[in-house]
């Protein structure tokens, strides 16, 4: 079930201005399309914010609203209506898109809660970034001696595939770190989840400290993911 939002910022509406939640699509007065509240893809759909949501209701949510702003149903309309509709549809499959993937919610509200993540404040994480040891402190501490052997060995398989050469141990070794990897990233997956619980149960010490937790854990996955890349690429030249 969705939990509507009780804190929405009162605005006016563009068409009558009586006042109304930004979170409205639609005027409680005179029933015009009113501009969507862009700066929170939650209150869009009524929700809490929470990790944990209901797909479903989500789901049942999108397609509802998005009827109901669909541009055919403007045709006839007003201009400004007729761009409201569009904008609103627009909003709608952003935000239906991020909340109902699990690692786009969960950077989507570390993000609204402020914490600060991604490529920009993670930095470099490619295989290049990694050859050329840019910003080594980013490499997961319990993972420096394997990173370190995996590029290696990944040089090793570029340098025999354009000598024309097979090695069916270097094979067997970069497939045994493929599945590592994999195995990996579905433990980083695992306590993601368990953070989710922390976080939607707690008050605002425990939703901090699990929050700071999920931004280590985002980094971790981030850089688990694209040596997992690397090593598919590779594999699969």
């Amino acid at each position: 079930m969705l939990n509507v939002l009780d804190s929405a910022v009162p605005v006016a509406c563009w068409s009558c201005s009586v006042a109304h939640n930004d979170s409205t699509l639609f005027c409680p007065h005179c029933s015009k399309i009113q501009p969507a509240a862009a700066g929170d893809y939650f209150r869009v759909f009524g929700l809490e914010r929470g990790f944990q949501i209901d797909l479903a209701a989500l789901e049942r949510e999108f397609h509802g609203l998005s009827r109901k702003v669909h541009p055919d149903r403007f045709a006839r309309s007003s201009e400004t209506e007729r761009e409201l509709s569009l904008a609103d549809t627009a909003l709608l499959n952003d935000a239906y898109r991020t909340l109902k993937d699990p690692l786009h919610r969960t950077e989507y509200l570390l993000k609204l809660e402020g914490a600060q993540i991604g490529e920009e404040f993670a930095g470099k994480d490619s295989l290049e970034a990694r050859k050329g040891q840019k910003d080594p402190s980013r490499v997961p501490a319990d993972l420096l001696e394997e990173v370190f052997e995996l590029n290696m060995q990944l040089e090793e398989m570029r340098m025999a595939r354009k000598m024309g050469e097979e090695d069916p141990q270097l094979q067997a070794d970069l497939q045994q770190a493929q599945k590592k990897f994999e195995g990996l990233l579905a433990a980083v997956d695992k306590d993601l989840r368990a953070q989710w619980q922390v976080w939607d149960a707690g008050d605002t010490s425990v939703r901090q400290a699990a929050q700071k937790t999920m931004v280590d854990l985002i980094d971790r996955r981030r850089y688990l993911s694209n040596l997992l890349r690397d090593v598919t690429e590779t594999l699969g030249a």
